[in-house]
């Protein structure tokens, strides 16, 4: 018999379209439980995006996304000032006979602050997701900033003073593994690692995401898509590529898979020419193990 809580997640995501599995819904109740961050790893186009969009359709609260990236620093992902709007502002007063102090109050003011992703989440109205999507492509330097606003919820803006949050955000952080994370935020965080998906799970996935796909395409495509993860790819194809590719298929009314539709749509699953040209190269074995017949195969029959 399972535990009513988890069953309370597993029907929360369901209802979101979301296909999980016991430890998605172990990890989200335990992080919402424990009120902290949950560090999600797993190879690209997996889902972990995903865990945070649906996480806030379900709760019915705002995504606020912070997108992290090379050089990104705690202005762009803690708040700015708008500097026009404060220049525009200075010379409208200019003969308003104000103190020096009284325009510096007006303009170092809530109206002239842009709130960054990170300011959002913690004076949101109430528990936004806070999704903080490949925090490995950022800079080891920014990830100890980070560190240190998720452990206190407090931001000290210098010309306004300490913004504590109103509502500790439900924290959702994403990796592909590009580099290593400290031991510091991993400490801070809930783990949760996830995996390319088993044949009957992606099927699951593309019956539920691409609704009417020929029973007999949407098979052979996720057996192709499993076959296809086993090869040496510079870029493997995640299920968002799955979920593309039965989408394109499915639109062209083709019922199955045959060497001619394989070669000419490759490039809606592979996105690395030397991938593609290996993949083309092992055609012929790639679909005799998922289950298509080809008649230019050598040596074998039409089916």
């Amino acid at each position: 018999m399972k535990n009513p809580d988890l069953e309370k997640i597993e029907t929360m995501l369901a209802e979101q379209g979301y296909i999980t599995e016991d430890s998605i819904v172990m990890s989200l109740f335990l992080a919402m439980r424990l009120n902290k961050p949950l560090l999600v790893e797993g190879p690209a186009g997996v889902g972990k995006t995903e865990i945070a969009k649906v996480m806030a359709k379900a709760l019915d609260t705002e995504l606020i996304r912070l997108q992290c990236y090379e050089g990104l620093d705690a202005t762009h992902a803690l708040y700015e000032w708008n500097y026009q709007r404060q220049l525009l502002h200075i010379r409208m007063q200019e003969d308003s006979g104000k103190t020096l102090e009284q325009k510096e109050a007006e303009i170092f003011s809530d109206a002239f602050l842009l709130r960054r992703p990170l300011l959002q989440a913690i004076t949101h109205p109430k528990p936004a997701v806070l999704l903080i999507d490949e925090v490995d492509r950022a800079d080891e330097e920014f990830e100890s900033f980070l560190l240190e606003v998720l452990s206190d919820w407090q931001i000290t803006i210098p010309e306004i003073g300490t913004i504590r949050a109103q509502h500790i955000p439900h924290v959702v952080v994403t990796s592909n593994r590009i580099r290593e994370l400290s031991e510091a935020l991993r400490r801070r965080c809930l783990y949760l690692w996830i995996d390319y998906p088993s044949f009957e799970k992606e099927l699951t996935i593309v019956r539920e995401k691409v609704p009417g796909i020929d029973e007999q395409l949407a098979a052979q495509i996720c057996r192709f898509m499993q076959e296809l993860r086993t090869m040496k790819l510079e870029k493997v194809p995640g299920v968002a590529e799955t979920i593309d590719w039965a989408t394109a298929l499915a639109s062209l009314h083709f019922d199955h898979l045959d060497k001619t539709i394989v070669e000419n749509s490759l490039g809606v699953i592979l996105k690395d020419w030397q991938d593609i040209r290996d993949t083309s190269l092992s055609l012929f074995e790639l679909l005799e193990k998922t289950g298509v017949k080809s008649r230019l195969a050598p040596g074998s029959d039409a089916v």
